[in-house]
């Protein structure tokens, strides 16, 4: 008796497990409806899942991503400016909060109160255009 149900509980669970074309298209089409997702104000709201751990003096505390280090961007340095977050920028310029205090050959120095912030050119390249004499 125990062999005859062992051998016919898969053989129901195969027969029921059939799916049919018809039912396959239905799923598919049931993924392929546009579903309501989440409006923008509540992921506007939504507080930022990205935390890094600082330790100091063997205390470890959570600080919070500053999302405002993600957006500065130095693109370019040309006779003393600096090209920062696509706009030209000169010495004690404001960016982002920060003051434009110094600006070198490969680089730039931003100072807001006790943060210093250094931006760097990403790659060395020779985007130089040269002029024939003629």
């Amino acid at each position: 008796m125990k062999k005859i149900f062992l051998l016919l509980l898969p053989l129901t669970m195969l027969l029921n497990a059939d799916l049919s074309v018809k039912q396959i298209q239905d799923m598919i089409l049931k993924i392929h409806e546009k579903r309501e997702g989440v409006n923008l104000a509540t992921l506007e709201s939504t507080k930022d899942p990205f935390v890094r751990l600082e330790e100091e003096n063997n205390v470890t505390t959570v600080a919070l991503h500053d999302k405002n280090d993600a957006k500065l961007v130095l693109h370019a340095i040309v006779n003393g400016k600096a090209y920062i977050n696509d706009s030209w920028k000169s010495l004690d310029d404001s960016v982002m909060g920060y003051t434009l205090k110094y600006i070198g050959e490969r680089g730039v120095v931003l100072r807001n109160e006790n943060h210093i912030k250094k931006l760097f050119l990403q790659e060395k390249r020779d985007n130089f255009i040269k002029l024939e004499e003629r």
